[in-house]
């Protein structure tokens, strides 16, 4: 797990050091154990490395192989990469490192573009082919590493985070009017490849693109979701799926504790799925295992940890268990420090929870576990089944969908923002485009299918990456095992919603393994009340950020709405359809725009 950058040249000049040493300080928290820099002709590579696999100084990036003629920097792990290695090596191949960052190398030496088909993992890289300076850049199939850019017709910049970009310089950084109006709309999440600023774009997950000398970029999506049923497994019982689920994500758990020369320990909430991660891991024989628990002081009736719950898991299995309480003033005191480190402005309160676990966690640990993914995949969200009956009964599948999920209406969009930003319904074209893709044999798959390979990407598992990355610590998720996925994308429907609130099968797997009271309990969220019901000191510093001079002028948000927002942030009318505060996810943009624009 790393951060990487690179500066590609299409006008004849050569990129220096400076623009590169520039991005790397915005990349140093990802990777605080070694920095690297490659330069030749007209591209230049940046890196920095955590390591994870092969300590030694072998496996430093930007790394050359000259018999090959290729150089790689890549931010990801590869779970296959011992059984890639042992296959190359037939081949022919030789290898001088013992990490999965040169099996790449050789995969794309001897199968060219189509070696991203063969990588099993999360994976973010460049390659430059230096016998004609082509590069070739890609993402994980489920968006899990993040790939920024910026393009022109004289540069192409690539980087792991978008505040790299910005210190390169001569970046737009006018804000996208599709990005801002994704980002109020739908739960701050901007599908690939925009963003909130209109210089920069992200590779979309599952994609690729070769890039040569004068510019020209061929894009290639070589992975999508099918979420059709398999007539192979149409005769399958729930026993036989429930059997199959357990061991295929039995398997991505052990991948995930095995493929790493540091300890590996578990970000344990008090829900389902993390739990379950614990379990499995103790079933594959893990003893000492490492977990990791957070929480924050309540406010009112809203309690802000699940303590209860996380104790009993630990209880069960004796764990070497860390657990932390957050005062309010501390949340407050960092919130600041916290939107410095964010990519993109994130309004989910767990991101900043994550930020302050994952500090003290990277103490102790460089890799953790997580369960992101599970609610996405397996049906386990409140709304899901709201919009299955909302579409049964005539609605249209965007109106099924919006009515549950959005943040505000269109309507209401064009309220909250002053004239110059008011623009079309642009997240209803995007939403409507995927919903209508093909592969998709009910209205649920459409769903789970457009929340998993878009609408997590950019909303928890890049809030994850980002915010344990801020502290040079890996996380991985093993829920998001394409092959985990894959296979649950097959599975009726029925097996996910069942009758228990969502996630059927991976309630069945758990009983007997977890206590009955954390996989019976109503489905909980990481709990922070202090940017959920906004008062106090939090309240204040809300107004400050919307009162100030620097948001007056830029003037993205119309006065009346904000005056509304801030007269009652707890009205029922000011929080979203998610139980999220409207209040903050306006000051929350503007923070981050102060944060990294101004």
């Amino acid at each position: 797990m790393c951060g990487i950058c690179g500066d590609y040249r299409f006008d004849g000049s050569k990129p220096g050091q400076a623009v590169i040493n520039k991005m790397l300080q915005k990349l140093q928290r990802r990777g605080p154990d070694n920095e690297g820099f490659f330069h030749e002709g007209p591209v230049a590579l940046g890196h920095r490395r955590l390591s994870i696999i092969d300590l030694s100084a072998r496996s430093n990036q930007p790394m050359v192989d000259n018999e090959l003629q290729l150089a790689l920097v890549f931010n990801g792990t590869i779970y296959n990469y011992p059984e890639l290695r042992k296959e190359l090596t037939h081949k022919g191949y030789q290898f001088f490192s013992g990490g999965d960052s040169e099996v790449i190398i050789k995969a794309y030496s001897e199968w060219g573009e189509q070696c991203v088909e063969r990588l099993h993992g999360m994976f973010a890289f460049a390659i430059v082919d230096l016998r004609d300076y082509s590069l070739f850049i890609a993402r994980d199939r489920l968006g899990i590493k993040p790939l920024y850019y910026s393009v022109d017709d004289k540069r192409f910049l690539f980087a792991s985070n978008m505040q790299a970009l910005i210190a390169a310089g001569q970046i737009n950084t006018e804000i996208n009017p599709i990005g801002l109006h994704n980002q109020l709309t739908l739960h701050a999440v901007i599908p690939a490849p925009n963003t909130i600023l209109e210089g920069v774009k992200k590779l979309a997950p599952g994609t690729c693109v070769k890039i040569d000398v004068n510019g020209n970029m061929k894009y290639h999506r070589y992975w999508h979701l099918k979420a059709t049923r398999d007539a192979d497994k149409s005769g399958w019982t729930e026993a036989d799926w429930e059997e199959a689920i357990h061991d295929s994500l039995m398997a991505a758990v052990k991948q995930r504790i095995t493929v790493a020369d540091v300890p590996v320990g578990v970000l344990l909430s008090g829900g389902l799925d993390a739990s379950l991660l614990v379990a499995l891991l103790a079933e594959a024989g893990v003893n000492d295992l490492r977990t990791f628990s957070i929480g924050f002081n309540d406010i009112g009736d809203e309690q802000g940890s699940e303590f209860e719950y996380s104790d009993q898991v630990v209880e069960r299995y004796g764990t070497l268990h860390h657990k932390y309480l957050i005062p309010n003033h501390e949340v407050l005191d960092r919130l600041p420090e916290a939107i410095s480190q964010m990519a993109e402005p994130m309004v989910g309160q767990d991101a900043v929870a994550f930020y302050l676990l994952s500090e003290r966690v990277s103490k102790e640990v460089k890799v953790v576990q997580s369960g992101q993914g599970a609610d996405e995949v397996f049906a386990g969200y409140f709304w899901y089944p709201m919009m299955a009956e909302a579409e049964s009964n005539g609605e249209s599948d965007f109106r099924s969908f919006a009515s549950y999920y959005f943040d505000r209406c269109h309507d209401e969009f064009l309220q909250s923002v002053s004239k110059a930003y008011r623009a079309k319904d642009y997240t209803r074209e995007i939403v409507t485009r995927l919903l209508a893709a093909p592969y998709a044999d009910e209205y649920l798959d459409k769903v789970l299918r457009m929340d998993t390979t878009t609408l997590i990407v950019d909303d928890p598992v890049k809030r994850v990456d980002n915010m344990t990355m801020a502290w040079g610590l890996e996380a991985r998720v093993p829920f998001l095992d394409h092959k985990l996925v894959e296979l649950a994308a097959q599975m009726p429907n029925h097996y996910k919603i069942g009758q228990m609130g969502g996630k059927h099968i991976l309630k069945k797997i758990a009983r007997g393994k977890i206590p009955d009271a954390v996989i019976d309990r109503p489905k909980g969220y990481f709990p922070m009340p202090a940017l959920k019901y906004v008062r106090g000191e939090f309240l204040d510093m809300m107004t400050d950020v919307l009162h100030s001079q620097a948001c007056r002028e830029r003037g993205v948000f119309e006065p009346a709405y904000i005056k509304r927002l801030l007269k009652n942030p707890e009205a029922e009318e000011n929080m979203t359809r998610l139980k999220g505060s409207k209040l903050w996810h306006m000051a929350l943009l503007e923070m981050w725009l102060q944060a990294h624009i101004d």
